[in-house]
């Protein structure tokens, strides 16, 4: 058989005018501008075209091309951000917006977004305010704090300190805590934009105190702890706490004639991460440190997330000295990393919930799926299982209930296995691969479970009773009717 030589096939690509005049796009005419149509031709055309180079197409459809604009026309329609299903097992997912918020925080937004607001009005003074207050001094009842300040996030935070109290100095850090969170946050990276000095201590799985003594010197003006989030180390390790690093501290500025928190004296932050304040029992030698217990340890600063353990919306948050906060909220950043109104009413909300930490535990829904018992998350997920069951056609699956491990996810407990119960949905017609891709790719509200032994799990500890429930039931009723037929 003749093999077409990609040169044929390149040329053989249809144009894009003469593909926007196939019926099925000039139908969109109506509905899609007809720039984004060209876009959307584009698009498929490139596609072909690195199918071809790559060796995966060995002929050219112009009717494929044409079909395959007409879907990416149609995706434009519908919302690119939109909620999820998240029945993965992982709480704070952060692919999937990290923790939702409880519902007190959306009506806050909801109530500040639909019209005017106090965010940058004291109605007691009658006159321009400061939007650092909503949040403040609930930041400040919760840790211990003297004072606060609320970014857009923590690696905004992290920036922020680093720039405001070392910049064209030197900050020591353990080479053990010289972490990537995520795809883009390096402590290195970060340093270097903040125009600190990195100076490294002890090795990657050992430091001591000694380590951070012989790393001091007179252009020290920090002492850097980084919590490793999302990963441990374990074995022969060892690392200095906050107390030790206070002491240490509070001989250098005695030294140098400097009282704690002066300029030209020797602070002590930590960058916290996770951002826990309460810290959960369930989860015993695995649990986060509170933010509060690294401010009694000596903590001059600690910031950490909004949207992890805290369960709120995405923010960075630096508490700790008045004078310090102070100099934070003067610094040129606060303005451009400050938080919107909508931000704002969602963490005042949020915060508002810890003041009664039975409260919290019950109506956070981050921290409630944490720490709800496994009994509960199996009875939610034998009531999916009846959901389900009820839906599909008889004799295209076969149900059961299973135990799972669920993780807590964002960089939070990554050594603490949190028992869960699934559904597993194993195929009578159709596969586990097809499935997925429909439950999220071809649902106007996606559903993303996980797959295992070629069958579909769909984790109780993250799906919500009621409409959630209904939701992946109608999904896989739709696909398993595709599928028999």
């Amino acid at each position: 058989m003749a093999i077409t030589p990609p040169t044929d096939l390149l040329r053989s690509l249809p144009q894009v005018e003469e593909t926007l005049h196939e019926p099925e796009l000039r139908a969109l005419e109506a509905l899609v501008p007809r720039a984004m149509l060209a876009d959307c031709v584009r698009a498929a055309v490139d596609e072909t075209r690195r199918a071809v180079l790559a060796g995966t197409c060995t002929a050219v459809d112009p009717r494929a091309v044409a079909e395959d604009a007409c879907l990416r026309a149609l995706l434009c329609l519908k919302p690119s951000l939109r909620r999820v299903v998240n029945a993965t097992g992982v709480i704070v997912h952060t692919n999937l917006g990290r923790s939702p918020l409880a519902q007190e925080a959306v009506d806050a937004v909801v109530d500040v977004a639909r019209g005017y607001s106090t965010l940058e009005y004291d109605t007691r003074a009658m006159a321009r305010g400061s939007r650092h207050d909503h949040v403040e001094h609930l930041i400040c009842a919760l840790t211990g704090a003297e004072a606060a300040i609320a970014v857009n996030n923590n690696a905004a935070a992290v920036m922020m300190v680093l720039t405001e109290f070392a910049s064209g100095h030197e900050a020591v850090v353990s080479r053990g805590e010289l972490v990537e969170i995520g795809g883009s946050f390096r402590v290195p990276d970060i340093m270097a934009l903040s125009g600190a000095a990195m100076v490294e201590a002890g090795t990657t799985n050992k430091t001591h105190l000694a380590d951070y003594e012989r790393a001091l010197s007179p252009d020290t003006a920090m002492l850097l702890k980084v919590h490793p989030s999302n990963y441990r180390m374990v074995g022969f390790v060892e690392s200095v706490g906050v107390a030790e690093l206070r002491r240490l501290a509070d001989e250098e500025n005695a030294r140098r004639g400097a009282r704690r928190g002066e300029r030209g004296g020797v602070l002590v932050y930590e960058d916290q991460g996770s951002g826990a304040f309460l810290r959960l029992d369930c989860f015993g030698a695995y649990a986060e440190p509170a933010v509060a217990e690294s401010l009694r340890a000596g903590c001059d600063l600690v910031s950490f997330s909004g949207d992890k353990l805290l369960g709120g919306p995405q923010a960075g948050i630096v508490a700790g000295s008045r004078e310090l906060v102070g100099r934070l909220k003067k610094n040129p950043l606060a303005r451009a990393l400050r938080l919107d109104k909508m931000t704002l009413a969602a963490l005042e909300a949020t915060l508002r919930l810890y003041l009664e930490p039975e409260r919290a535990l019950a109506e956070i829904p981050a921290l409630r799926m944490l720490s709800e018992p496994a009994e509960a998350v199996r009875a939610r997920a034998e009531r999916l299982l009846e959901t389900v069951a009820a839906a599909l056609p008889e004799g295209c699956a076969r149900l059961s209930v299973v135990d799972e491990i669920a993780r807590a996810g964002g960089g939070a407990l990554p050594m603490c296995d949190i028992p869960t119960f699934a559904v597993r949905v194993e195929f009578a017609c159709g596969d586990a691969l097809s499935c997925e891709r429909h439950l999220v790719s071809g649902r106007a509200m996606p559903v993303v479970g996980r797959i295992k032994k070629e069958a579909l799990l769909l984790d109780a500890r993250t799906v919500l009773d009621g409409d959630e429930m209904a939701e992946i039931a109608a999904g896989l009723a739709e696909y398993f009717e595709e599928a028999r037929a």
